[in-house]
């Protein structure tokens, strides 16, 4: 690979065969590279949208948990003020606005990075087809 000509004009002395097998390895190259860029992307997007997952599951988890600890607590204390009714659903409202609010920010965190785009991917290959539209002159 060492002894590809660089300048035009040796370009235009190598025989067409030559020309013709040195255009297939630099395009093989170029669509490995390609490949490798897009699935190292992927890797990182799906990476990122495993995360936001993780993070509504440990969301819906600490809920339970902490639901189950203090709704007795709370109704308890807040039927010292009003009837047990009343104070169930205070609680139930509080923890339904908790709720939403994990939600939204998983939600927020799945639209980041899903579905999974190719922008490095995409930027390289326009620089590629530009790079080689100038190369031709």
């Amino acid at each position: 690979m060492a002894d590809r000509p660089v300048d035009g004009e040796d370009l235009r002395r190598m025989p067409t065969g030559d020309l013709l097998r040195q255009l297939a390895e630099e395009t093989s190259t170029l669509v490995r590279q390609e490949i490798a860029l897009a699935r190292a992307e992927m890797i990182t997007k799906s990476k990122k949208a495993g995360l936001g997952l993780g993070e509504l599951g440990g969301a819906g988890i600490a809920v339970l948990y902490a639901l189950g600890a203090l709704t007795a607590c709370l109704i308890a204390a807040l039927a010292l003020l009003l009837p047990v009714w009343a104070a169930a659903l205070v609680v139930a409202v509080a923890y339904g606005v908790l709720a939403a609010g994990l939600a939204l920010a998983g939600r927020r965190q799945l639209e980041e990075n899903v579905p999974p785009t190719l922008d490095k991917t995409e930027k390289t290959m326009k620089e590629n087809v530009e790079w080689a539209k100038n190369r031709k002159r």
